[in-house]
């Protein structure tokens, strides 16, 4: 009656040591880390970068404990922290010979010091948050309206240059907003405007209008084509964001857009406000230029600017550009990747107006020439992109070349990522330092150690042997969820700490429904063994209706909470899932295996209402 079959038994070990195994690395700490990530937008850190470290590191006599290659970087991991320091220095001086132009980002850092053979199986402890480990938190505001007037003046300068082609005459075009306002004098010269401007520009709303003196064509951008232009202009603000974090070199930053507009920026284990700010604020540019064949095909580099170019190959060449310059960053509006008429991976771009009349007149004079897009950080200069110009063209281009489709996708983030989408500004900074961090840890650990003693003693007093048995099943319910939390790579938060100590004491109530249920069937002249069965099995059906009540608020927190709140939710869902399995299915094993085998069960301790 209570006995489980062989491979049920199994399947909750298999699953108790695979959560044992993965809940270790929490408790080897932390060990002293260099990382090593890219300074620039063109550098990509590469399995080749690993041996380059390897060899500074053993040509500099530096004993390290291991080295990694994950989505961060190259982190190498050392035993202390006066070799952590020299090794930075050695690390530094060999990927970057010129300390004016650092083309790598050698920072300090901690690593969990779980042994490798941990960290093969991916079993990684969980990622601290900004409450826990300290560091700098911002909140940035994004003028999303201003990426759309933006967007809106362009249309309506690219408007002018296309109905004076079109030779369609109008008495003005003029901005008010968000909306444009043309003026005409004749019905007949408005029709057709308003016919070439649907045709060709679809992301407007064109409506005819009179004010008595003259005959209007009022457009407004389409109420999709706003949302995906602020959409656009935030996610690239991200990206950008995201490549000049990695300079600071924090492990586990955490860059999330927060409702419409907002940005918020958590730089675990950063101390140094000013210096946070002034990566987050750094700029990029962009420059268009022709390349100057004649020193290109001469080797003479005389009165010409040159440029390195980062080739597919890995090589660097070097690419003589005239010295005018045609085009700036901050006309260029967007980018993306895309396929040329033959079905070839290209790079569509647009231009604004203005850079769009220069760009029609320099590519009509120069077909079949070079020309290059060379980003600026940092006051250095390198050639991202060297083209041949097919044919002319104006504010929407495409750059084509001997690309596939993963370089096209990087080549558009590259130039979308010179510069910000939409202006942004700090409203909300917040330092935490370490020692609180610690502190919080210290805190909460003993919290959630307290509440579990003080459930153990009260369950083992009232309920017996079934209240050891249900704090043991509360203990692998609290190994379960820190398991998955690691499994899962969950940023631990104070909340998340409350939320596993609230989890624990709602846990328990599964089981005291079980005990309770199990003493009325005692009490109703069932035996042992049938008590057992029928309290397990009629006990089921309310715990599993008060869990699933309990999930749908949780995951309601989750989908539409932000920062603290879906932390805490996070735990609390998955402690949900993980005390069904462990108040109803561990604890029942575990008494199957202390009832289940005896022929004959004379009492059950239960507790002062156990009967014989």
């Amino acid at each position: 009656m209570n006995r489980f079959p062989t491979w049920k038994y199994a399947l909750i070990a298999l699953v108790i040591a695979a959560a044992f195994l993965y809940t270790l690395p929490n408790f080897f700490g932390e060990s002293p880390a260099v990382q090593v990530s890219s300074a620039k937008s063109t550098v990509k850190v590469d399995t080749p970068l690993v041996g380059k470290v390897e060899e500074a590191l053993k040509t500099g006599n530096v004993a390290y404990r291991g080295i990694l290659l994950d989505q961060f970087g190259v982190r190498v991991r050392f035993n202390d922290t006066d070799t952590q320091l020299r090794a930075k220095d050695v690390i530094d001086r060999a990927l970057n010979p010129d300390q004016n132009d650092k083309v790598y980002s050698v920072a300090l850092n901690l690593l969990s010091a779980s042994p490798d053979w941990l960290t093969a199986i991916h079993a990684l402890p969980m990622y601290l948050g900004l409450d826990l480990r300290g560091g700098v938190h911002f909140l940035l505001q994004v003028d999303t309206q201003a990426a759309i007037t933006k967007r809106v003046e362009n249309i309506a300068s690219d408007l002018r240059t296309q109905l004076r082609e079109k030779n369609i005459r109008h008495g003005g075009i003029a901005r008010e907003g968000q909306t444009i306002r043309i003026r005409f004098r004749e019905q007949a010269v408005r029709a057709q405007a308003r016919a070439y401007i649907l045709n060709n520009v679809p992301d407007l709303v064109v409506n005819e209008r009179d004010d008595g003196e003259n005959l209007l064509l009022v457009a407004t951008v389409k109420p999709d084509f706003q949302k995906k232009v602020m959409e656009t202009a935030l996610q690239q603000n991200i990206m950008t964001l995201h490549k000049r974090v990695n300079e600071l070199g924090v492990a586990e930053p955490v860059i999330q857009q927060q409702g419409a507009d907002r940005i918020v920026v958590q730089l675990p284990g950063v101390q140094d406000t000013s210096r946070a700010k002034e990566i987050l604020g750094r700029t990029a540019t962009l420059e268009v230029r022709l390349v100057d064949e004649d020193a290109m095909r001469s080797g003479s580099n005389f009165g010409v600017d040159v440029f390195p170019e980062r080739r597919r190959d890995g090589s660097i060449g070097q690419t003589p550009v005239k010295k005018q310059v045609y085009v700036t960053g901050e006309q260029f509006i967007g980018a993306s990747a895309t396929f040329d008429q033959d079905q070839r991976p290209a790079v569509a771009v647009e231009l604004d107006d203005a850079a769009g009349r220069v760009m029609r007149q320099v590519t009509r004079e120069n077909v079949k020439h070079l020309m290059a897009i060379i980003l600026f950080e940092k006051g250095k200069g390198e050639a991202i992109s060297v083209a041949t110009i097919q044919s002319e063209f104006g504010s929407r281009f495409q750059i084509t070349g001997a690309f596939t489709p993963n370089e096209t996708r990087d080549l558009s983030l590259l130039i979308r990522a010179g510069a910000l989408a939409a202006p942004m500004e700090i409203i909300e900074e917040r330092t935490v330092g370490p020692s609180l961090g610690r502190d919080n840890i210290t805190r909460g650990f003993h919290a959630t150690m307290w509440g579990f003693t003080a459930i153990v003693v009260f369950m083992s007093i009232y309920y017996v042997v079934f209240g050891l048995i249900s704090s043991l099943a509360l203990a692998v319910n609290l190994l379960l969820l820190i398991a998955l939390l690691s499994l899962l790579q969950a940023t631990l938060t104070l909340p998340g700490i409350a939320a596993i100590a609230l989890t624990l004491g709602m846990a328990i109530d599964a089981n005291v429904l079980i005990n309770e249920r199990i003493r009325e069937e005692l009490r109703g002249g069932a035996t042992p063994q049938a008590a057992i069965a029928a309290g397990y099995e009629r006990a089921w059906g309310t715990i599993l209706d008060s869990n699933v009540t309990t999930l749908i608020a949780g995951l309601a927190l989750l989908i539409f909470g932000q920062g603290p709140v879906r932390g805490f939710a996070v735990v609390h869902c998955l402690g949900i899932l993980t005390s069904m399995f462990s108040a109803v299915t561990v604890s029942r094993a575990i008494v199957n295996l202390i009832y289940g085998h005896r022929r004959r069960v004379a009492r059950l301790a239960i507790g002062n209402t156990a009967w014989k």
